[in-house]
């Protein structure tokens, strides 16, 4: 976790000082109040003395933003009633960039427009750097928050493979699908787009064993069968025909 203004960039440099500015960047232009911080900052079990050691960490994250920022980063963690806020524009945080510019791949894949639809995806995915907030103990608050956000990164990473795959780029997509079912081994959607692409590539021998592979997967952890979408797909391919 970083802010960056201009050309110049931070890294709050205690753990507990980049808590508090992760808590209060996960809800941009919101009062964060004391208690959610103590919360966050203790994991529910807080000394005596929780409410004034958060004072102290707010002080230290404006002290760290003015130094290495200048006076206007300071002043962007403003106190407001019971908590504080981060006052920055719309739009200034990372999150929100990448959230505007999958919006629009949505708008433009709904409009028929593929192309700039994997354009937006492409830098919208080309923004991560990693995990979110790696570099932040997370307690329940943070923990959810992230899984948030890894949730919007799958999503922008499925609407990339239907855009791709919708300009008929099968064959340039089996290699991402191939490292997307390997981290996310039992999402059946993620298999049925490898198996439909290798299809679609001339590979119906691999797309098979992609089938079976993920039958095998799925019987082994949740003792379930494949989803009628996999099985319309095995069929289609057994029959030598496209799915569509």
């Amino acid at each position: 976790m970083e802010v960056a203004v201009g050309g110049a960039a931070y890294r709050p440099r205690g753990p507990q000082v980049r808590k508090v500015l992760a808590l209060l960047a996960v809800h941009p232009r919101e009062i964060v109040d004391v208690a959610t911080l103590v919360e966050e900052l203790w994991d529910g079990a807080p000394p005596a003395t929780a409410v004034s050691t958060v004072r102290t960490h707010v002080y230290h994250l404006r002290q760290e933003l003015e130094r290495e920022l200048g006076p206007v980063a300071r002043d962007t963690v403003v106190t407001e009633g019971s908590g504080y806020l981060l006052d920055v524009p719309a739009g200034r945080l990372d999150i929100e960039e990448f959230t505007a510019l999958c919006g629009n791949a949505r708008a433009g894949l709904r409009a028929g427009r593929r192309e700039s639809a994997l354009e937006a995806l492409d830098a919208a995915l080309g923004m991560w750097r990693g995990r979110p907030l790696a570099n932040v103990a997370q307690g329940r608050v943070l923990t959810g928050h992230t899984a948030r956000i890894e949730e919007l990164r799958l999503r922008a990473q499925e609407l990339r493979i239907e855009a791709a795959m919708g300009l008929g780029q099968h064959r340039e997509v089996v290699p991402e699908l191939i490292r997307l079912v390997a981290v996310d081994p039992l999402n059946e959607w993620l298999h049925a787009r490898l198996i439909d692409a290798l299809h679609r590539s001339g590979r119906r021998s691999d797309a098979l064993r992609a089938f079976h592979h993920v039958r095998s997967v799925l019987a082994e952890e949740l003792g379930l069968e494949p989803s009628e979408d996999l099985r319309r797909l095995q069929h289609h391919i057994l029959a030598g025909e496209r799915a569509v």
